[in-house]
């Protein structure tokens, strides 16, 4: 069993105790950094003040539109001032919040608006040339004269942030305005009834079953988990943060939003990962944290324009998601001038984080762990029968603590099979801890493989493609990839009669499916190497796409 401490040497501020849920957290912000820019986006600067109270005006919002507290409202939308308003507004409404991966498809998307039982959808008709409510209709159904999507029986309204607002939809000025029809007293009423222990938001995160499961976290657990990560990188009042990673990931959501307001520092959002732009705003924004995967650090100091731009100003990065050379450390210490450099490593089913390394460790344990145990939470790698092996030897990963989820929207029977009796979540991941508690990463046990920082999961991927007629059967394993990290590889069996082109597969999984699950490349065999029960080898597999 390992435990962590926190940067400084203590354990910071209790998170769920200081704030204790988002619609505080956004109001002691606005007293603490009243005159403090919150967020910069484009031409919109919004102090905390500001930012406050288009916060409570949106709340008023959701409550003139029938939200009532435990309702749903769903995110589809990439990194926006709008995104931020329109997610704390729903907690202030005592709303739990459910984000979109703006790399959805239609009928992905649809399918978590169904499940998740949003109410309203706030998003946008024009990021990257893509209507986001024209490909849900395409999947689910065009509006009627009940419903904004015909397949969506819950959905009662959607707002569009950015875009024209089509037939069906309201526009995010007019949302707003029937907020007047709420009094002010109210809304702050229901933002202060709201409970540390009440839910807070429903990630979606894919699995070995193939369905996204809805991962449900509270207010209180998430503002002690990201007060604690603030404490161990040392975020602090004045930090200019340009967050990268999207908002409908734990990280870019809580490692950002929250442990911004937490701390005083300003967003920065980042619309899409555009390294010229990025290298472009570090200079003239004077940017001091800056959250990446390690391609995004190599990227930036191999850039043409290297030598041209001034770093001066970075001070923080957070990586992880994939191996960090320890050449890569240094350089970003001597070249990028990044005092503090910080890996770790979380799941959502754990708010997101687990383990972190600290600001004083060396290049070598940075690069090579993923760090120890946050304050207060129980990390150990155990065997099958759950016997915590011997440090140095492998084990599944498995955490414990006031991180771990409420369990999977809807799915007991997952939940009691990701958590255990005594409250152990098993992660499914494969990690060595040495003598200090400090975990490497070193397998996973789900066979999930990650594109370019993002989950991809086979057997997701797999039931998405046996959607083609002409699919018998399909296995997909990841393999490594210079650019990306790891990309997926399909091997598929035709039907009978059907014969199948891989490139114009590759073309379809891509309309199909976000990019990053789609494959890179489709290998046609005439069967799957099975063994003795019918389970797909899937390291020969693997072995094979490696080789070919």
């Amino acid at each position: 069993m390992t435990t962590g401490a926190s940067q400084r040497g203590d354990e910071g501020k209790r998170g769920d105790l200081t704030w204790g849920t988002t619609p505080r957290l956004v109001r002691r912000a606005a007293e603490n950094h009243e005159g403090r820019a919150a967020v910069v986006d484009g031409d919109v600067t919004l102090s905390y003040r500001d930012l406050a109270e288009a916060v409570h005006q949106a709340a008023r919002a959701y409550m003139a539109a029938g939200i009532e507290a435990g309702d749903r409202v769903a995110v589809w939308a990439p990194n926006l001032v709008e995104w931020i308003i329109a997610a704390l507004g729903a907690h202030s409404a005592g709303a739990v919040l459910i984000p979109l991966n703006t790399r959805f498809k239609g009928h992905e998307a649809g399918d978590v608006v169904l499940r998740g039982g949003a109410r309203i959808l706030v998003t946008v008709t024009d990021f990257l040339d893509t209507d986001y409510v024209a490909l849900l209709r395409e999947a689910m159904g065009p509006a009627t004269a009940e419903r904004p999507v015909q397949g969506l029986a819950g959905l009662e309204r959607i707002v569009v942030i950015r875009g024209e607002a089509v037939d069906g939809t309201q526009s995010w000025s007019d949302f707003l305005r029937g907020g007047d029809a709420v009094d002010g007293a109210d809304a702050d009423a229901r933002a202060l009834a709201v409970e540390p222990g009440d839910l807070s938001d429903i990630l979606f995160t894919s699995g070995t079953t193939g369905k996204p499961k809805g991962v449900m976290t509270a207010h209180g657990q998430n503002l002690r988990a990201f007060g604690d990560w603030s404490d161990v990188v040392g975020l602090r009042e004045g930090d200019r943060y340009l967050i990268i990673n999207p908002f409908f990931h734990a990280f870019g959501y809580k490692a950002g939003i929250l442990a911004s307001l937490m701390t005083g520092s300003t967003i920065y959002p980042q619309l899409v990962l555009d390294v010229p732009d990025v290298m472009r705003r570090i200079a003239s924004e004077r940017i001091t944290m800056l959250p990446g995967t390690p391609t995004l650090y190599q990227t930036i100091l191999n850039h043409p324009d290297f030598g041209a731009t001034d770093f001066s100003s970075l001070r923080l990065a957070v990586t992880g998601a994939a191996a960090i050379p320890v050449e890569l450390i240094l350089r970003m210490r001597a070249e990028l001038h990044f005092e503090t450099i910080i890996t770790g490593y979380g799941l959502t089913e754990s708010c997101g984080i687990a383990t972190m390394c600290r600001y004083d460790d060396d290049p070598e344990t940075i690069a090579n762990t993923s760090g120890r145990a946050i304050p207060e939470l129980e990390v150990r790698c155990v065997d099958d029968n759950g016997a915590e092996v011997a440090r140095g030897e492998p084990g599944e990963v498995v955490v414990r603590g006031y991180t771990v989820m409420r369990g999977y929207l809807d799915d007991p029977e997952e939940t009691a099979a990701a958590i255990d009796g005594d409250g152990w979540l098993h992660t499914g991941d494969i990690g060595v801890m040495d003598e200090r508690g400090y975990l490497d990463i070193t397998d996973r046990m789900k066979d999930m493989f990650i594109v370019g920082g993002f989950n991809a999961y086979p057997a997701e991927i797999e039931n998405l493609m046996l959607a083609n007629s002409a699919i018998a059967q399909v296995a997909v394993v990841g393999v490594p990839d210079e650019r990306m990290g790891e990309v997926g590889v399909a091997f598929v069996v035709p039907r009978h009669g059907q014969t199948i082109d891989p490139d114009e597969l590759v073309a379809w999984s891509r309309q199909r499916m976000a990019n990053y699950k789609a494959p890179a490349r489709v290998v046609v065999v005439d069967a799957l190497p099975l063994n003795a029960t019918g389970k797909v080898l899937k390291y020969e597999l693997r072995a094979r796409a490696v080789e070919g």
